[in-house]
């Protein structure tokens, strides 16, 4: 390796210039957002669709990505702070619940099952996450 070579560590895939970890627990959104800082990253926020590509190219599952509309309704915000430019939600989404007046308020996104496009859902329901950090320079 050379003094310059960027690296990620041990279990984590490199895209472009971050470091990816796909979890293979499950857990809600604030917990997997909780595991993603123990590890210096933060959950993934997807800038455009070939990141979109390489993180289904990855997961299978439903997974919690860094996004969500917890401080005011349709207000969606990235947990990096950045303007959400990008977005790849499914047709008729998000939707807060919907009719579902059982489903609760649908605060944060993931990736669906199946199809892989976003969603909105109850930051309580347990699924797999995605932590994203920068890449370090050894």
């Amino acid at each position: 390796m050379t003094e310059h070579e960027k690296t990620c560590p041990a279990g984590w895939r490199m895209f472009r210039c971050s470091c990816y970890f796909f979890s293979t627990a499950t857990a809600s959104w604030d917990e997997g957002r909780e595991d993603c800082r123990t590890r210096g990253a933060d959950l993934v926020v997807v800038n455009d669709d070939h990141e979109q590509t390489f993180i289904t190219n990855f997961t299978e599952k439903a997974t919690w990505i860094g996004l969500n509309d917890k401080d005011a309704e349709g207000s969606w915000k990235r947990v990096d702070g950045t303007p959400l430019s990008f977005v790849f939600w499914a047709e008729h989404q998000p939707d807060n619940g919907g009719d579902c007046s059982q489903c609760g308020e649908e605060d944060c996104a993931h990736l669906r099952g199946g199809n892989l496009l976003w969603n909105d859902i109850s930051c309580r329901t347990s699924m797999q996450w995605i932590c994203e950090k920068r890449v370090k320079q050894e």
